[in-house]
């Protein structure tokens, strides 16, 4: 299976976070799924550290990197077709970085784990 991660759900697999579900912690720890870690939510997760509404234990620069080796996670680029696809997306979602992953996960055919029920609106496959 193909997997998308939600910032959120990286931030909770990193950290054994108790709030990640035990069906999404069995998928990504499942070495037959191949789980996709997307610039967009490095993204997010930098803009969250600088405005004060997340700490991380290290800087973004060494932590996002270091837990996507260390889990061997493979990073999702964004492509031109990710961004055209938000065009057609409703905008059930306001948060953009949300949208993007989404359209991501639509053109690329993957599964996006989340807990966030907005995201079900939408014609993406969601797990959690």
């Amino acid at each position: 299976m193909k997997i998308l991660l939600d910032t959120h759900t990286f931030l909770w697999w990193v950290a054994d976070d108790p709030q990640i579900s035990a069906n999404a912690k069995e998928i990504i720890s499942d070495p037959n799924n191949e789980i996709y870690f997307s610039v967009v939510s490095a993204w997010e997760i930098i803009i969250k550290v600088g405005t004060g509404k997340l700490s991380l234990s290290e800087p973004p620069e060494i932590y996002i990197p270091s837990r996507i080796a260390s889990n061997q996670f493979e990073i999702l680029p964004v492509q031109m077709s990710h961004i055209l696809r938000i065009n057609s997306l409703p905008n059930f979602h306001k948060d953009p970085f949300d949208r993007l992953l989404i359209a991501q996960s639509l053109v690329e055919d993957l599964s996006l784990i989340t807990l966030d029920g907005a995201i079900a609106q939408y014609p993406v496959k969601t797990i959690w």
